[in-house]
């Protein structure tokens, strides 16, 4: 069946789109585009990330019921330890609660889960 849309970016609601923007940038080795205090945006292969201010932003728990999770990013890399170690030097945390061995869930400086998970052979080529 032929496609009928591709995807253009995808947009992350938060509370500081500056600083989100250059968190991801950074973490992808992508270019930040646009930056002020109500929307910014990145690119580099694929599609671009899009960050827009919500007055009041609350982050999602994780785990857990209160202000349910609406997305999360997945990010292949080579080595879990050193990536966490990156994404935490970059105001990454690392919550508790790991549901698997071969990804980790991290929360990036908004609050929002994302998982970097061990690239094997033949994924995110």
């Amino acid at each position: 069946m032929p496609a009928t849309a591709t995807l253009a970016m995808v947009n992350i609601d938060c509370g500081d789109p500056r600083a989100l923007a250059a968190f991801y940038a950074d973490i992808l080795g992508w270019t930040v585009l646009h930056s002020q205090d109500e929307y910014a945006m990145i690119g580099g292969e694929g599609a671009s990330i899009g960050f827009g201010r919500v007055k009041g932003h609350r982050a999602p728990s994780w785990p857990g019921e209160a202000n349910d999770k609406r997305f999360h990013l997945d990010f292949y890399v080579d080595d879990l330890d050193q990536a966490e170690k990156y994404c935490r030097g970059r105001g990454a945390t690392t919550p508790d609660f790991q549901p698997g061995e071969h990804w980790r869930v991290l929360l990036d400086p908004d609050g929002h889960p994302f998982c970097i998970c061990l690239r094997r052979d033949g994924d995110g080529e």
